[in-house]
C-alpha cells in the first residue's frame, strides 16, 4: 500500500517563520496593551495558540493570558471556554489553525460576546479563500486560494506544528 505524496504549503521551519512574524504582529498592533489574552480553539488552535505565547513571551515583556474556546467544528452548537476568566478591557485573539468558511471563528466568539473585551482579533495559519461568514483573520500566516473540495491540513506533532498540505 503506497503513501499518498502531500502536497505541502508549510513545512515546520516556514510555518515557525510565520508564526513567529504573527507574534511581533500583535506585539505591534498591541504595543500599548499589556492585557492580551490569546484564546486557541480547541485542536490545532489551541497547539498554535501555546506557541504564540511562548513566541510573545521570548521576545517582550508581556506575559499573555490563555484560554481555550472548545466546540465541536462540525456541529458548533454548544461552545465553551476554559479557564474561566475576566476578559473586560482586554485583547483576545482568537486563534485556529485554518479558516475555510469562517463558521468555526463566528462560534468562537459567541462565549466572548458575554463580556466586554477590549477588542477581539483572529489569527489564523493558513487562510482560505471561501468564506460564508463575516470573518477576516487579522493575522495570517499563508494565504492561499484553493478549490472547494480541497481542504488544507495542520500537521501537528505534540506541541509542534510539522507542517500543512493540500488534500
Amino acid at each position: 500500500m503506497s503513501e499518498t505524496k502531500k502536497n505541502y504549503i508549510l513545512d515546520a521551519d516556514k510555518a515557525l517563520m510565520k508564526l513567529k512574524r504573527m507574534a511581533y504582529e500583535i506585539l505591534e498592533n498591541n504595543s500599548v496593551d499589556d492585557s492580551l489574552i490569546i484564546a486557541g480553539i480547541s485542536g490545532n488552535g489551541t497547539i498554535i495558540a501555546d506557541i504564540i505565547v511562548s513566541l510573545i513571551r521570548e521576545i517582550s515583556d508581556i506575559i499573555p493570558e490563555q484560554m481555550t474556546i472548545e466546540l465541536d467544528k462540525q456541529h458548533p452548537t454548544a461552545v465553551n471556554m476554559y479557564p474561566e476568566m475576566n476578559i473586560d478591557g482586554k485583547v483576545v485573539i482568537i486563534v485556529d489553525d485554518v479558516t475555510n468558511s469562517g463558521k468555526t471563528i463566528t462560534y468562537g466568539l459567541k462565549p466572548l460576546l458575554d463580556h466586554h473585551p477590549k477588542k477581539i482579533q483572529t489569527l489564523v495559519l493558513v487562510e482560505r479563500s471561501h468564506t460564508k461568514f463575516p470573518v477576516h483573520a487579522n493575522y495570517v500566516g499563508h494565504s492561499l486560494s484553493t478549490f472547494l473540495h480541497e481542504h488544507i491540513i495542520v500537521e501537528v506533532d505534540g506541541k509542534q506544528v510539522k507542517g500543512a498540505y493540500v488534500a
